[in-house]
C-alpha cells in the first residue's frame, strides 16, 4: 500500500480552525479520519467514499468539520472549524480499498482499514 502522511495538526484556542491533510490517500476507495485521546478508544470522525463522493460525520463534529478530496494531489483533507476542547486528540487518517467502502456502517470500523498514517496531534484549549 501507499504510505499515508498526516499533517496540519497543532495547538489552537477554542473556536479556532485547523486543516488536516492526508497525503497519499487518493489511491483508496474510501478514507476515514479517526481520533484517539490517551485512555480512550479510537473513534471515527469523518469518512469519505471517493467514488461518490459520499461522506459521513460523527454527531459530535457534524456542521463543524468537512472532509474533502483533491484528486490531482491524491490528498484527503479534514477542515476543522469551531474547535472545542473535546476535539483534542491524535488524529489519524486511514485508507481502504474494497466493496465495503461503498457502505456506510463499515467505514466506521477501524479494523476494516488496511493502511494507516502515523497521526497528527490536535490540541484545543
Amino acid at each position: 500500500h501507499v504510505q499515508l502522511v498526516e499533517s496540519g495538526g497543532g495547538s489552537v484556542q477554542a473556536g479556532g480552525s485547523l486543516s488536516l491533510s492526508c497525503e497519499g490517500a487518493g489511491y483508496a476507495f474510501c478514507v476515514g479520519w479517526f481520533r484517539q485521546d490517551p485512555g480512550k478508544e479510537r473513534e471515527p470522525v469523518a469518512t469519505i467514499y471517493l467514488h461518490g463522493p459520499m461522506t459521513w460525520y460523527a454527531d459530535s463534529v457534524r456542521g463543524r468539520f468537512t472532509i474533502s478530496q483533491d484528486d490531482a494531489k491524491k490528498t484527503v483533507y479534514l477542515q476543522m472549524n469551531s474547535l472545542k476542547a473535546e476535539d483534542t486528540a491524535m488524529y489519524y487518517c486511514a485508507a481502504g480499498r474494497g466493496e465495503w467502502c461503498s457502505g456506510g456502517y463499515w467505514l466506521l470500523l477501524a479494523d476494516e482499514y488496511s493502511n494507516w498514517g502515523q497521526g497528527t496531534q490536535v490540541t484545543v484549549s
